[in-house]
This record gives structure tokens, sequence and C-alpha cells, in this order.
């Protein structure tokens, strides 16, 4: 008996912390559909972004998306997001998902306008912009500096005379450069 004692303490102990951890989970959850406002953003890509993301104002969190699907007539993406009660958004606010750094995951970011109308709930965002894909801005960028060696911007003539040793001076004349070989008129 002595030696189950341990035993049962330690699994009593593991079933506490698990109960522990289901309690936060679920009071989690309730704040992510908790108090707020729904408001509804059409978008044509939304990247990474999942239900749960973060609702970002100046950088502080508002609010988190509640859903995502896709509607089958336009193929857009529709994004609703709930809004806390106390922040009072006019009905011009724009919606864009953006990417918080290269690793991190993505949110919606709002910029609100000047109307003195607020959005009321279930309303729709005039103006979005939809998530940009870093793997095709870096493929592109590649690929614009793999383009023909005879054609690169060193040697397109706005630079054409660095090879002669003259640089552009104000007003873009060029001038001899500074470490011009001795005996050189300048």
């Amino acid at each position: 008996m002595t030696r189950k004692l341990p035993e049962l303490l330690t699994g009593l102990a593991i079933i506490i912390i698990a109960g522990l951890f289901l309690m936060y989970a679920l009071t989690q959850a309730q704040a992510l559909g908790g108090s707020g406002y729904p408001l509804v953003a059409q978008f044509s890509n939304i990247g990474g972004l999942t239900v749960g993301a973060d609702v970002k104002l100046g950088g502080v969190t508002i609010g988190h998306v509640t859903n995502e699907h896709l509607d089958p007539q336009t193929y857009a993406a529709i994004v609703t997001i709930q809004v806390d009660n106390n922040v009072k958004l006019p009905n011009d606010t724009s919606a864009s998902i953006n990417s918080d750094g290269l690793l991190g995951g993505n949110f919606v970011g709002l910029s609100p306008g000047g109307s003195d109308t607020m959005f009321k709930p279930g309303q729709s965002f005039g103006v979005t912009q939809s998530a940009v894909n870093i793997e095709d801005l870096l493929g592109k960028f590649i690929f614009s500096m793999g383009g023909d060696p005879g054609k690169s911007a060193a040697g397109s003539g706005a630079n054409s005379g660095a090879a002669s040793g003259a640089v552009s001076g104000p007003g873009g004349a060029a001038a001899p450069a500074a470490n011009a070989a001795p005996g050189v008129a300048k």
C-alpha cells in the first residue's frame, strides 16, 4: 500500500492539472465568442487567417475572427469578426489582413475612417485589402534580379560613366572621380 500511495497522488495531481487546463480553455473560448458585435468583411484572399485570430486597431487587440467561409457565387472569402462593445467604429473603416512578421500569424487590421455614422451589428466593410502572399513577393523579387545580365541597373545609362571614373555631381552633371589618377585635370 505504501508504494501505491505516491502513484495514486501523482495520478490525482495530473487529473487536477488537466481539469485546470480544461477550465482555462473553456473560459478563453467564451472570451472569443463573448460580448461584442459582429461585422463582416469580404476578401479575395485571406492567406493563413484562422478563426480565433486577433482583430487589431492601432496595434491593440479589439476583437477576434469568429467565422470564415467561401461565398459560392463570388468565390470570395467571407470573414466574420467580433468587435468589443466598448469600441465603436465609423462605418467607413477599412479592414486588411496583415502579418505579425515572417513567422507570425495573420490578423485583421482595422483603419478607422472619418464618418460620424458608426457600424451597426452585422454590417459589412466597404473597403478591404486581402492578404499579401510573401512567397509570391519573394519569387518576383528573385526572378526580377535574374534578368538579362546585359541590362542590369548598373549598366543602364544612369551609371554608365562610373566605369570611366566619372561620378554624377549635383544636377546630374558628370564630375571626375575623387580617386582619379594624379595629373588628370579636374
